[in-house]
């Protein structure tokens, strides 16, 4: 076996033991915990986006662009109830609405201010989510 051969069991099964750790969160988790983990997930994908665009990696860009907005189009806005959640669910709806659009400008014009917005306004809304949760544990 090379250092190489060995190399890459090591990633393979380090990234086997991260899927599991966390599936393992997310089984547990509660309804309210996984919609932290949505915005933290999308946070993630746009902080990797801002260093891929100041690396000129585009086709990483890209990738955690489309990330991002899978979360936030898949997951964040998926999960509003807009008949139960009201006028909060419909400001919601399109805000996600306005920052997936603001990513995929960033995206085409490799707009840096973009991203910064698009995640001081998930920022904004994920810190009063996790606020709402320390208020009813």
């Amino acid at each position: 076996m090379t250092v190489m051969q060995g190399n890459a069991g090591y990633a393979r099964g380090a990234s086997a033991y991260a899927r599991v750790g966390v599936e393992s969160s997310v089984m547990s988790a509660s309804p309210h915990q996984l919609i932290v983990m949505l915005f933290d997930g999308a946070q993630a994908a746009i902080r990797a986006a801002r260093l891929h665009l100041q690396d000129g990696r585009i086709e990483a860009r890209g990738e955690s662009i489309s990330r991002a907005l899978n979360i936030i189009n898949n997951g964040l806005r998926a999960a509003l109830d807009i008949e139960r959640g009201g006028e909060i669910a419909t400001r919601l709806d399109s805000l996600y609405d306005y920052i997936s659009t603001r990513l995929i400008e960033a995206n085409l014009r490799r707009d840096m201010a973009a991203l910064d917005e698009c995640d001081h306004l998930i920022e904004e809304i994920a810190s009063a989510w996790r606020e709402i949760g320390s208020t009813t544990n």
